[in-house]
Formats: structure tokens, C-alpha cells, sequence
């Protein structure tokens, strides 16, 4: 069957899915912030075999490592069958983010020693639209993302917030969450 390309916005292109899919999975990164799975990949069994990685969108936008300026970057998203994995690639670098939906967890790639290392901390800051990992050592900006987000639950508990963090714990899955002026008390 040949894939569908859809062009939801100049910046999005999702191979082999429908604009469905793209709402739940642009929205996987803040699910994830918010402690709710609705990134939900099913779990390969212990007798089948897990599926093929499937791409499910590219995305063109800007990207910054340790707090430098951002620049100009590509994300794409690939379900694995147990884990969306959003690598982010930086010119000559890349770095992968992993999220699980059941237990929800984050963790990235250490290309050092060649392993998941769980993140320590996310957040997400509606009014400069941009999502960050363990502080600002990989950040993701896109002029349209998180507000097609909080327009996709308009009736969530996102509404008039502008920053939204979390802390995980050593596992990798959410130990904390804050919304806004109360985010200084996760950062002590």
C-alpha cells in the first residue's frame, strides 16, 4: 500500500498517517510534560514481533543545545512499536528523545555511552513555543506547535498558562509537575 504524504502546515509532513495522528503525537511531548499517556504506542507482546519503525512526520523548525541561540534544525518522529522516538538533528548532531506512554518516561540518547539516559527535567513555554529537556540542554522552538496544542484541548487545565514543567525521577517517569509561578518551588 503506498504511503499518504499530508502537508498540514509548510513546516509538517506526516508520512503514512492522518492529521489524527499528528494531533496526538505533536501534542506527545506535552502529553508527556502533563503526565498523561496519550502518546500510547501498544506494546509489542511477548510472542509477536515488534513492528517495523515507521515515520510519522518530519518537521522543519529551530533547535538549541546548552542555551545557545537557536538555529535552524529537522525533527522527525518514529514509532518504534514501543516508543516515540523525536530525534532532532542539529547540523552535524543529533540527539533523540525517547517517550514510553505506558508507564510515561523520557529518557535521551547519550551518544557518549551509547545508552538511554532518563531526563531529569521538561518544560514548555507556550508564549515563546518552545520545549526543553533537563533545562536548556536540547530545545525545540516552533512558531505553530504549542498552540495548535493548547487549541487541541481547549478545555484542559493548559488554558492561561504559559509555562508548564516537569521533574522525573531516576526511572525516567514523572515525579513532579507545576504550571507556572509555582515551577520556582520544582526548580529548589
Amino acid at each position: 500500500m503506498p504511503q499518504r504524504r499530508i502537508s498540514l502546515r509548510p513546516s509538517v509532513r506526516i508520512v503514512g498517517g492522518s492529521p489524527h495522528r499528528l494531533a496526538v503525537l505533536g501534542g506527545g511531548i506535552l502529553a508527556g510534560l502533563t503526565a498523561t499517556a496519550l502518546l500510547a504506542p501498544q506494546p509489542a507482546s511477548a510472542v509477536e514481533a515488534a513492528p517495523a519503525p515507521q515515520l510519522l512526520y518530519t518537521l522543519s523548525t529551530q533547535c538549541s543545545l546548552q542555551g545557545a541561540a537557536p538555529v535552524p534544525c529537522t525533527v522527525e518522529a518514529v514509532d518504534d512499536g514501543r516508543a516515540t522516538l523525536y530525534r532532532h538533528r542539529i547540523g552535524k548532531v543529533t540527539e533523540t528523545v525517547r517517550i514510553t506512554a505506558e508507564p510515561v518516561t523520557m529518557a535521551i540518547w547519550a551518544n557518549d555511552t551509547k545508552q538511554w539516559r532518563p531526563l531529569t527535567g521538561a518544560s514548555a513555554r507556550f508564549s515563546t513555543n518552545t520545549v526543553c529537556f533537563n533545562g536548556k540542554e536540547l530545545c525545540v522552538v516552533n512558531p505553530n506547535y504549542l498552540n495548535s496544542v493548547r487549541e487541541d484541548r481547549a478545555n484542559t487545565r493548559l488554558q492561561g498558562r504559559d509555562l508548564v514543567m516537569v521533574h522525573f525521577g531516576q526511572d525516567g517517569r514523572v515525579d513532579a509537575s507545576c504550571y507556572d509561578d509555582a515551577c520556582a518551588l520544582l526548580l529548589k
